[in-house]
Parts: C-alpha cells; sequence; structure tokens
C-alpha cells in the first residue's frame, strides 16, 4: 500500500512539469505557425495581394490570441497587438509605403518581446526570399484583370458594356458572354491563347496578342473568376 502511494505521490509532482512541457511545445508550435505566416504576409503586401495579405492577418490574430492563452501574462502581447492593427489598417486602405511602415514595426515588437521573454536569440526580420517555392504571392487575377484590359479590351468588354467602348465596331463577344458558353473550359482557354488564335472571326482577323505563359495564366485566372462572379478588387 505504501507503495502505491508513493507511486502516486511521484505522479502527482510529476504533473506540473508535465504540464509545462506541453504548454511549452504548444507556445513554440503556435510561433513556427505566425514565423511562416509573417513572411508570407510580408511578400502579399510587397505584391499588393491584399487579398492574401487579409488572410494572412487573419491567420496571425487567431495564433496571436491562440499564444496569449498560454502566457503568464497575456498582457505582454498588447503591443504586438497594436502594431498588427496598423498593418491591417494599411492593408484595408491598399497602402503599401504604409503596409511596409507598419510591418517593419510589428516585426521589430516581435523582436522585443522574444527579449523580453529570454528567448533574445530568437530575431525575426524582413524576409529576403519567399517562404515556399509553390505559391504565387503576386495577386493573378488582378494582374489578369489589368491584363485582360490592355490586351483584349480594344475589341471585347472585359468587365462592363456601359463604361467601356471597344474601338472594333460592332465589339467581339464581351468576355463575360465567352466565359459563360457551356463550352467554355480554363484548359480549353489557355490552349486557345497558347495557339495564337489567328483566323478567328468573320473576317479572320483575330490579332495575336504573342502573351507570355505567365501572361495566359493570369488572363485565365481572371476569366475563371469572372465566371464565378467573383468582384473585381
Amino acid at each position: 500500500m505504501m507503495a502505491i502511494f508513493a507511486a502516486v505521490a511521484a505522479l502527482g509532482a510529476g504533473a506540473p512539469a508535465a504540464r509545462s512541457a506541453d504548454v511549452s511545445a504548444a507556445l513554440s508550435d503556435l510561433m513556427t505557425r505566425l514565423q511562416l505566416q509573417h513572411a508570407k504576409l510580408w511578400f502579399a503586401g510587397k505584391f499588393s495581394n491584399w487579398s492574401l495579405a487579409s488572410y494572412e492577418i487573419q491567420h496571425i490574430e487567431g495564433n496571436l490570441a491562440a499564444s496569449g492563452k498560454l502566457l503568464p501574462d497575456p498582457s505582454r502581447l498588447g503591443p504586438a497587438k497594436d502594431r498588427l492593427q496598423a498593418v491591417s489598417l494599411a492593408i484595408r486602405q491598399k497602402d503599401v509605403p504604409a503596409f511596409t511602415k507598419a510591418y517593419s514595426d510589428l516585426t521589430n515588437e516581435c523582436n522585443s518581446c522574444h527579449r523580453a521573454s529570454g528567448y533574445a536569440s530568437i530575431t525575426i526580420q524582413v524576409p529576403v526570399r519567399p517562404p515556399v517555392t509553390n505559391q504565387l504571392f503576386v495577386d493573378q487575377v488582378a494582374e489578369g484583370r489589368a491584363l485582360a484590359h490592355a490586351s483584349c479590351g480594344t475589341c471585347h468588354v472585359v468587365e462592363d458594356a456601359a463604361k467601356e467602348s471597344p474601338a472594333f465596331r460592332p465589339p467581339a463577344a464581351s468576355l463575360l458572354a465567352i466565359v459563360n458558353r457551356p463550352s467554355f473550359s480554363a484548359e480549353g482557354m489557355r490552349l486557345f491563347l497558347i495557339s495564337g488564335h489567328r483566323r478567328l472571326g468573320p473576317e479572320q482577323a483575330m490579332p495575336n496578342p504573342r502573351l507570355a505563359d505567365y501572361q495566359i495564366d493570369e488572363i485565365v485566372a481572371y476569366l475563371e473568376a469572372l465566371r464565378a462572379g467573383l468582384p473585381p478588387r
């Protein structure tokens, strides 16, 4: 019986240490996520991909709030949250200079918090290269929209027939009409643009815009968004 009591006592003594280790592991995991999101946020703002920047901000806010629940003094994160609000405001205003300054202030605050917490060896910086290689940080839909206006707007209505006046009269089919055709597909449009699409139309005279592969991808992304009814941005 005494042996059982001794074992229970030992477990009880080890429980606080085990809980502390669990909290430390959970906090480390959250900080690792925040580090990746911090890097992705920079490139989203740098390339004016405001939708992606807003997405990353939401995740940073959530993970920062979760981190606060694990800290002995959650108020320590107050200054970081204030800096994050400034970044969020710059994103809403689509202001690159304001975003750059607010982001730098946020990064400095992260390092101040690390030093105050005894982790001065962990220094965060403005990233110098994308954190992942399988993601574009430009807003492909916005780029495609601008390119469609520049390359297709002479003959096609790109978005709004009431506001656009293509030089070609009568104008060619609007892009909205094209994407709503039953035959439309992203792959078919991509192949169509790659082919040069000469010898089209009643006069067999549709010009070849001579687009690079990445530009074709941007226009296809925009057309897919147009078909889905997404608002312009």
